[in-house]
């Protein structure tokens, strides 16, 4: 299920004692209960933790020092055979997260995310580019809000027309406050959303913006170049940030190498 479970686990951890508490009597002197109620409780715990959901997945892993690598597919630029090529690539390889969305998709969403699906086990979580870009096959959906604009379309607009639909499917949803750094020339996303991106060096302005973000309730930050980027943002941007904010960081666009 995408049903999105609690994030935190003192609830069921209270739940458990709780439990524990009422039923001692259920099995006291009694092992014919004993062996039910261990067996019982053991595979609710193993479903639990096994079917932990994607922001879950990004905690742990941001507690245990992890750093994770995603792979962005747009459904736009590559054809089914293609498609399939590059999954039987990467299908064996160290990706915590396929992200799947673009700019412009006339490509059926849907389509793309079942090939996907059927060709890994990488959960598949969508990076959308509108409102349009929601599927029910994804493992998790980024919910964006450009905060480094002040379009507002791209700020609330797209996120109230699509609410709905989303939570109809019950998708597990994260909210993320989306910046654009200036990666040195103009990209799809300026020019879409109609926006200016945080100029490279302004390190202040990308710290204070992501500040907002955290403090409005946003559960990740991104920090993007934008798709083409000459330059990838700076690790100076990407430290200072880091250094002010808790919340977990994606950092995209102008990475084409290990070295970036």
């Amino acid at each position: 299920s995408n049903i999105e479970k609690t994030e935190n686990s003192w609830m069921f951890c209270y739940s458990f004692i709780l439990f524990l508490k009422r039923s001692h009597k259920m099995f006291c002197g009694d092992f014919f209960h004993l062996k039910r109620f261990v067996f019982y409780y053991s595979s609710f715990i193993f479903d639990y933790f096994c079917s932990m959901n994607v922001y879950s997945q990004i905690l742990t892993n941001v507690a245990q020092g992890k750093k994770m690598l995603c792979l962005l597919i747009d459904p736009d630029k590559n054809t089914v055979e293609s498609l399939r090529q590059l999954l039987f690539v990467i299908k064996d390889s160290t990706l915590d997260f396929i992200f799947v969305g673009g700019s412009l998709l006339s490509q059926n969403i849907d389509e793309t995310i079942r090939l996907i699906k059927q060709e890994t086990t990488i959960p598949v979580v969508i990076f959308p580019g509108s409102m349009h870009q929601v599927s029910a096959y994804a493992d998790a959906l980024l919910y964006l809000s450009l905060i480094s604009g002040r379009n507002a379309e791209y700020l609330i607009g797209q996120q109230v027309q699509s609410a709905p639909l989303i939570k109809k499917m019950g998708i597990e949803t994260i909210s993320v406050g989306y910046m654009l750094i200036d990666g040195g020339k103009p990209t799809s996303v300026e020019y879409i959303s109609n926006t200016l991106p945080i100029p490279h060096d302004k390190e202040d302005i990308a710290v204070a913006t992501a500040l907002a973000a955290e403090l409005i309730g946003m559960k990740m930050l991104y920090l993007e170049a934008g798709s083409g980027a000459e330059n990838p943002v700076s690790e100076r941007m990407i430290s200072q940030v880091k250094k002010h904010c808790s919340v977990p960081m994606i950092v995209g666009g102008g990475i084409r190498s290990v070295e970036a």
